[in-house]
């Protein structure tokens, strides 16, 4: 338990609540609705529980309460409140602050129990795109800001991977049916922020096609091989950090060398390093995609 996030400055507060530090101070003075400790330089802190208590008036205060009025509920009544609210309608705020808390707290079991809730209501498609694309965004701003740290990062995205293996295996217990691409996914050397591409491979099983996943940091040399496995194979990468904002032309230049001999050449990217790339320059068997919605849509 001692590598659970016990204590807050304001500006956790605001990164994870989506509040303005301003107005927290506000309703501090003015409704006496959260009690920060003081350290001995006079900054404020806040426990987990004021933490918790500011993710509930947020989510009551979304749903038209006023905060003078919250401010007049006892504690312990407002925590039903929100379940009250959470159990007549679907409430995304709700959920993504608890998969963040589960995060902060290292909890397995509040995640497990967030996400099987979601499930009895949601495909996993609907749930991985409506609450874990979301939460990923709010996860890679919150460890720039230094509200969470790598291992808090890694923890939540082994729990999302564990997720989408877990799917992908019940596909892959059935057999093909697109007979007409093979795709081979892969990250470049040096990459490996997987989440995206796993769930890409999850698309690609659920429309029936074939895929042969190698996954993290494979040589780019070590791709010819496969040219001989198929006539229809198409190559899918995600370009995350690599390579570098000066090699990825390169990169892709020299793959598109590869494979341009090929029976039938497909490169398909995407990845913020794409943002980097002339695509005017590009043949036309080498795509590029924005996003994974953009991806699939053209599976």
């Amino acid at each position: 338990m001692n590598n659970i996030k016990k204590i807050f400055s304001i500006r956790d507060l605001e990164n994870l609540s989506g509040i303005k530090a301003h107005t927290i101070r506000i309703w501090e003075k003015r409704y006496n609705l959260l009690s920060p400790e003081r350290t001995d330089t006079n900054i404020r802190t806040y426990s987990l529980s004021s933490l918790q208590k500011l993710l509930n008036i947020s989510l009551l205060n979304k749903n038209g309460y006023k905060i003078s009025k919250i401010a007049k509920i006892p504690e312990d009544e407002i925590a039903i409140k929100v379940r009250e609210i959470v159990s007549n309608k679907s409430m995304k705020n709700h959920i993504l602050n608890a998969f963040k808390l589960s995060m902060i707290n290292f909890d397995q079991t509040l995640f497990t129990n967030t996400y099987n809730g979601l499930l009895s209501e949601n495909s996993f498609r609907e749930i991985f795109n409506d609450f874990f694309i979301p939460l990923l965004n709010e996860i890679g701003l919150l460890w720039q800001t230094d509200t969470i740290n790598p291992a808090h990062e890694h923890f939540i995205t082994a729990l999302i991977k564990q997720k989408i293996l877990i799917n992908i295996e019940k596909l892959q217990q059935i057999e093909p049916t697109s007979k007409d691409k093979t795709f081979v996914l892969f990250l470049p050397e040096g990459e490996i922020h997987d989440i995206g591409l796993l769930y890409v491979n999850y698309e690609i099983l659920l429309r029936g096609y074939k895929s042969i996943y190698l996954g993290q940091s494979i040589p780019q040399k070590n791709l010819a091989e496969l040219l001989g496995y198929s006539d229809n194979i198409c190559f899918l990468s995600y370009l995350t950090v690599a390579p570098t904002q000066e090699k990825v032309g390169k990169y892709i230049k020299n793959f598109g060398e590869i494979i341009k001999d090929y029976k039938n050449p497909n490169f398909w990217i995407m990845g913020k390093q794409t943002m980097h790339v002339d695509q005017t320059t590009l043949p036309e068997y080498i795509k590029i995609f924005t996003s994974i919605k953009d991806i699939t849509n053209n599976l």
